[in-house]
C-alpha cells in the first residue's frame, strides 16, 4: 500500500457497510465545527484496515461545489492518513470513517480551498489517535 496513495480498497463501497457505519457508530466534530465524522471501530485479528467514504448532501451547494467538497475531502485524508493507518496496524483494529460536511456550504464558502478543509480533516484523524490509545 502507497504511503500517500489511495486505493478502492480503502474506500467504503457497499450500502451495507455504510448502514453499519451509519447505526453503530459515534460522531466527532472537528474543532472549528466546519467537518462531522461517523467512526466506526472494531477489533480484528487477522488484517486491520481503515475505510473511508465522503458523503455530502445536496442542500449544500451546486454539483460542481459538492464535487469539488468530496475531491478535498479525499485529498486532506489522502496526505494525512499514514498516523492513523499505523495507529490502526499496532491496535489491530478495524475502523471505518464516514466524513459530511456540517458547516460547510456554499453560501459562507464559495471557492473552496484545501486550506478550509485540511485542518477539520487534521483534528478528526488526531480524535480517532486519541480513541485508539484509549482502547
Amino acid at each position: 500500500m502507497k504511503k500517500y496513495g489511495l486505493s478502492a480498497k480503502e474506500k467504503i463501497k457497499h450500502q451495507k457497510e455504510l448502514n453499519k457505519v451509519y447505526q453503530s457508530g459515534k460522531s466527532i466534530l472537528s474543532s472549528d465545527n466546519k467537518i462531522k465524522a461517523i467512526i466506526f471501530i472494531e477489533k480484528i485479528t487477522l488484517q486491520p484496515k481503515v475505510k473511508f467514504a465522503v458523503t455530502v448532501s445536496k442542500k449544500l451547494g451546486s454539483a460542481v461545489w459538492r464535487n469539488r467538497l468530496k475531491r478535498l475531502f479525499r485529498e486532506a485524508y489522502r496526505l494525512n492518513k499514514s498516523a492513523l493507518i499505523e495507529k490502526c496496524f499496532a491496535k489491530k483494529k478495524d475502523i471505518k470513517i464516514v466524513l459530511s460536511s456540517y458547516r460547510l456550504n456554499q453560501k459562507t464558502y464559495k471557492r473552496l480551498k484545501l486550506t478550509d478543509v485540511e485542518p477539520g480533516i487534521v483534528d478528526i484523524i488526531d480524535n480517532i489517535n486519541l480513541k485508539l490509545l484509549k482502547s
